[in-house]
């Protein structure tokens, strides 16, 4: 399979349908905290698109959407454009909490984008999402990834330190909202001092601090591994900071990311996430680690189906409260979800 452009989410349907399994522990509830929904460069992923996943046999009860630019408004003021991604997002929520399309609340709670670096004038806007998800809106991420070596997503680097954005972040915890921090690994130590800095409010590291695997990091890969270990124990200190655990690329040895003839199996998925995975849990506790599809962008490398069934793997030895934990508690209390 050509590789594909790691932010539109394209994938190859005939690519995955050459492998299927079993599900495993069929009957474990899940919530999945972490998916997009979208029309992106071509590449469609909307409700019909989910529900097809979804009804790929893993019991998922719930999802969270994550913010993805999607369906902005087109005009009036820009810092209110956003408000489009939550109106579409409540609208499909709607849809599947009347039960037409099926057993799973998509969409159960959602969280959105709002522009920190307004300061304290971003209060207003985090009101109207408020006002216009009814009461699905549990918070905002506003993605700081930033290294110069790779592509970035924010404009700037150290923007989780800069006294106007911390003004924005502020109004965050006098509405009871939570935070997704999407970060690379070598900025982890700055979402412990932000966390440490407002204790009160609820953070959520994505995709397990995003350790930089390609580009020039590619060929010291121990280096990274302890740097980012390093650095997810200093998060993990806070009890305000939850940890998402998934969203990592595929890196099988002697596979490059190119062309491979078969999607990986979930024991391969599962053998390759392991390192991380389990430094997460064991710094963070069950209690504050939740398993997450990152669908569709992880539909890349391998389908819901197989996603889910690594991290049944990954989770083989827990006990049956830690894996209601992992599969859907972590994520309840993170989101505040009834």
């Amino acid at each position: 399979m050509a590789e594909k452009n790691p932010f539109s989410g394209a994938s190859d349907p005939d690519w995955l349908a050459k492998h299927s399994e079993e599900i495993i522990e069929p009957e474990l509830p899940i919530i999945d905290p972490h998916h997009h929904l979208w029309v992106r460069e071509g590449n469609t992923y909307l409700l019909p698109e989910l529900l097809a996943d979804l009804a790929s046999g893993h019991n998922v009860t719930a999802t969270v959407f994550a913010e993805c630019h999607s369906m902005y408004r087109q005009d009036g003021p820009e810092e209110l454009r956003s408000l489009g991604e939550t109106e579409f997002v409540t609208g499909i929520a709607a849809m599947s909490a009347s039960g037409t399309f099926g057993p799973t609340r998509a969409c159960a709670v959602m969280f959105g984008n709002a522009d920190l670096t307004l300061g304290a004038r971003v209060k207003p806007v985090l009101e109207a999402h408020l006002a216009a998800s009814g009461g699905r809106f549990r918070g905002i991420r506003f993605s700081t990834a930033w290294d110069e070596h790779v592509r970035s997503v924010a404009p700037r680097p150290g923007m989780l330190g800069e006294t106007h954005w911390r003004q924005g972040f502020a109004c965050l915890g006098e509405l009871g909202l939570s935070f997704d921090a999407w970060v690379y690994h070598p900025q982890l130590r700055e979402v412990a001092e932000l966390a440490g800095s407002f204790p009160d409010t609820t953070i959520i590291l994505n995709h397990v601090g995003s350790p930089i695997l390609g580009g020039p990091y590619a060929a010291r890969r121990d280096e990274v591994f302890s740097e980012w270990r390093q650095g997810i124990a200093e998060v993990a200190r806070h009890p305000n900071v939850f940890v998402k655990l998934g969203a990592l690329p595929i890196r099988l040895p002697g596979h490059g990311g190119g062309a491979r003839e078969m999607p990986p199996s979930s024991e391969e998925v599962a053998a390759a996430w392991k390192p991380y995975i389990d430094v997460c849990i064991d710094r963070f506790g069950p209690e504050r680690s939740m398993f997450e599809s990152n669908f569709p962008v992880q539909k890349r490398w391998c389908g819901y189906q197989v996603v889910w069934n690594a991290f049944k793997r990954l989770a083989s030895a827990a006990s049956a409260d830690e894996k209601a934990a992992l599969f859907s508690g972590a994520a309840r209390r993170a989101y505040r979800m009834p």
